[in-house]
């Protein structure tokens, strides 16, 4: 493996306890800040996961009561601890937890997915060892949908008859291990009157792109996530580009992260294009763009 692969298959994990001591992690890419719980302003009509307003230089940042929300016991102290602020699909918000332990450095084929039976109230999207000490890695955007979901126009779109056209002609795969992300692309896509495929991982992804080759569902645009454990979204690129009989996909990297940051290494990965969730006017439009790329190289 080249060292430009390697750096792509890196992840960096901040680890990070509540009140029960077991060790939990977030992608650092989503952590803009670590500070001491600041003095927190009450609001009467929140949501009960949201401890507070807090202002940080100036502007107003929720803070989620991370114990609460994913059900664990609360904090000993309730105004001690720190906040891990996030930016995570575009907006930002503070996680209050107990203590924060240390960065690690890991490979996404360490991560695994969660345990069997985890089951969908679960708030983790893998698991990987660490100093052999178990760590779950938690679904953060489960979290924030949890207290302020992202709405979904459920009407149906309205599309010129040049788009309607080319997406009809679209055999769409979407591939996210977010039960909550890829039921809101999915639902974008009926509005647009898209049936898609759909896979919880880029290993199923490849099997299904497999089973559909040859026949008339056959998959010529794929909207990927990025993080996913065992092989993350670069490395699906990657497998899909190094494969020749899906070497012509249109790919589509859909993330939570800050698209910028992500851009050049989707495009090194071979993706088409780059997009952070969720906004569905956005995806529409580039999935207009995949539909049309893919009608003008006759695929």
């Amino acid at each position: 493996m080249s060292s430009n692969n390697a750096s792509a298959d890196s992840l960096s994990l901040l680890l990070f306890t509540l009140r029960s001591g077991k060790l939990m992690a977030i992608n650092l890419l989503k952590v803009s800040e670590i500070i001491p719980c600041p003095p927190l302003t009450k609001m009467p009509e929140s949501h009960p996961h949201v401890k507070g307003i807090a202002v940080l230089r100036g502007l107003s940042l929720s803070v989620i009561d991370l114990s609460r929300a994913i059900g664990e016991q609360p904090l000993l102290d309730p105004d001690g601890g720190c906040l891990i602020v996030t930016d995570v699909s575009r907006s930002k918000q503070g996680l209050h937890v107990q203590a924060v332990s240390k960065i690690v450095h890991c490979l996404t084929t360490d991560i695994r997915p969660p345990p069997y039976g985890s089951g969908k109230r679960s708030y983790i999207t893998g698991v990987t060892q660490v100093d052999g000490a178990l760590v779950q890695i938690l679904d953060i955007e489960k979290v924030i949908h949890g207290i302020a979901p992202t709405r979904v126009d459920t009407s149906p779109e309205m599309l010129s008859r040049e788009d309607a056209k080319l997406l009809a002609n679209a055999r769409i795969l979407v591939v996210d291990d977010s039960q909550v992300a890829l039921q809101q692309s999915v639902i974008t896509l009926r509005n647009l009157g898209v049936h898609c495929h759909t896979a919880r991982s880029a290993k199923e992804a490849i099997d299904r792109l497999l089973e559909l080759q040859g026949t008339p569902q056959q998959i010529n645009v794929v909207v990927s996530d990025i993080e996913m454990s065992e092989m993350d979204g670069y490395a699906f690129t990657r497998t899909v580009r190094d494969t020749p009989d899906f070497a012509h996909l249109y790919v589509l990297l859909h993330t939570s992260l800050n698209s910028t940051m992500n851009t050049q290494k989707a495009h090194t990965a071979g993706a088409n294009a780059v997009l952070t969730k969720f906004s569905s006017p956005e995806l529409t439009q580039c999935l207009i763009q995949a539909a049309r790329t893919v009608a003008q190289q006759g695929y």
